[in-house]
């Protein structure tokens, strides 16, 4: 459940549906996680982020996932584990978003979508980072007790 709205940029004062998102926070055997840069053309492009988008109506959340994943990157995801879910009111969107963490997948990386991977580790070096990304970050480093996370 979602305690609170983390407003972005002013958000909106408009009241809008949240659109759901489902978010894959894939991590390797070593420890490091995946983040991608958001693609020209769409709000945001450059920053990086961790990959997903929206849920489609009558999918899961691991199944909008699954295709998402698919579509983006080119992998196919064995689960999904669910983990938390935050509420972000950008100025174009308000989005929940639902992380999962995934940890085995098949297929060879495609960044499909003309955008940038990395894999990261703590502190993150790709910038600049989407704020619906920092939670994340910030839960790694409470896991590792690791300090100074996001930057």
């Amino acid at each position: 459940m979602v305690d609170q709205v983390t407003v972005v940029d002013g958000g909106s004062s408009a009241a809008r549906r949240p659109v759901d998102v489902a978010v894959g926070v894939l991590i390797d055997p070593e420890g490091r996680f995946l983040l991608t840069s958001r693609p020209v053309g769409k709000a945001y492009a450059g920053y990086w982020e961790f990959p997903g988008g929206k849920v489609e109506p009558g999918e899961s959340i691991e199944q909008a996932l699954r295709r998402e994943l698919q579509e983006e990157i080119g992998v196919t995801i064995a689960s999904a584990e669910p983990w938390k879910v935050e509420m972000f009111d950008y100025p174009h969107a308000l989005v929940r978003l639902h992380f999962c963490r995934v940890r085995l997948w098949s297929g060879t990386f495609e960044m499909r979508e003309g955008q940038q991977m990395a894999w990261e580790t703590l502190p993150v070096q790709s910038a600049p980072v989407l704020p619906g990304t920092l939670p994340v970050l910030v839960w790694l480093a409470a896991e590792q007790g690791f300090e100074g996370a996001t930057h």
